[in-house]
């Protein structure tokens, strides 16, 4: 197989099971008694325990650096806590209090949060080609949010404040843990995050409620446990060995889609067309995020000057 191949097939596959996630999710909340933050606890801690047993085997120095450097322990924690544990217990609620296909699509406005953050931070307007997925982004939100009319909400007040807050968690965990990548291993980084953010969470396994289960529904727990955390990120991550970030990005569309099919064919969620376009013009702004312009601006001068 060749490693292109490899790579499309790691980044769809690891994006598709995460999507898969959240349909399951959906479910669950739907037929059981199960609650938000005990499924993003047993998903954390398990999932947490496993990637980071396979970092103490295979990269053990690596775990040794981080917990023994008071600066790598200062952004884990932060990463941990307002990245991973912020953005999974804000997208689990923003399914529970809408569905999986709303909330996937709305955590896509990660990429103009980050513009916007950036463009603060370093008090330098944004690219032509950011100002534009911006305005397609609030154009975007507002027929998902509104169904083409300004005086009514298709979403509950609370479904879009999860929604909007999951949104920010995805900017802050694609941002706070770029120190620690640049120096180690992204599994390694993220199995000690998804510990951290379990043993937060453990108060909430020993004193809620246990939820009663089916053996159906147990199998989907360890579905998002192994398969929608795990195998995703894995998956996801190794892809970057073999196809550029770009397309890796570009494919992370199969995860709203993927919710998307499940929802809608298994779960009989119905979506409208405005909702639709609102979602599709959302996702427009990851590929446009993807596209090299900077690059495409350069060869396109050097071919006129030659010319």
């Amino acid at each position: 197989m060749k490693a292109q191949t490899k790579g499309i097939l790691l980044a769809a596959g690891g994006a598709s099971l995460w999507g898969g996630s959240g349909a399951a999710a959906q479910y669950l909340f739907s037929t059981s008694n199960i609650t938000t933050s005990w499924l993003v606890a047993i998903r954390l801690l398990t999932a947490g325990i496993l990637l980071t047993i396979w970092s103490v085997y295979k990269k053990p120095q690596q775990i040794h650096d981080i917990i023994t450097n008071r600066f790598n322990i200062v952004i884990l924690l932060m990463f941990s806590i307002l990245g991973m544990m912020n953005s999974q217990l804000t997208y689990f609620l923003a399914v529970k209090y809408s569905n999986a296909p709303t909330a996937t699509v709305i955590q896509y406005l990660q990429p103009v949060i980050i513009i916007i953050w950036l463009a603060l931070a370093q008090h330098k307007w944004p690219r032509r080609i950011d100002n534009i997925s911006i305005t397609i982004a609030l154009i975007g939100t507002f027929f998902l949010v509104t169904g083409g009319h300004i005086n009514t909400l298709t979403l509950t007040p609370l479904a879009l404040f999860w929604g909007i807050w999951c949104a920010f968690a995805a900017a802050f965990y694609t941002m706070l843990p770029r120190p620690l990548l640049q120096k180690f291993d992204a599994l390694t980084v993220c199995g000690l995050a998804m510990l951290v953010s379990g043993i937060i969470l453990i108060p909430i396994l020993l004193i809620g409620p246990f939820p009663a289960l089916t053996g159906w529904q147990w199998l989907l727990v360890i579905y998002i446990v192994i398969g929608g955390t795990m195998f995703s990120y894995t998956m996801f991550l190794q892809s970057i060995r073999y196809i550029s970030p770009a397309a890796t990005g570009i494919l992370s569309a199969f995860e709203p889609l993927i919710a998307t099919l499940l929802a809608v064919t298994l779960l009989g969620t119905r979506l409208t067309i405005a909702a639709v376009i609102g979602s599709l013009l959302i996702l427009l702004t990851t590929f446009l995020q993807a596209i090299p312009v900077d690059r495409m601006v350069k060869f396109l001068s050097k071919k006129k000057n030659k010319a």
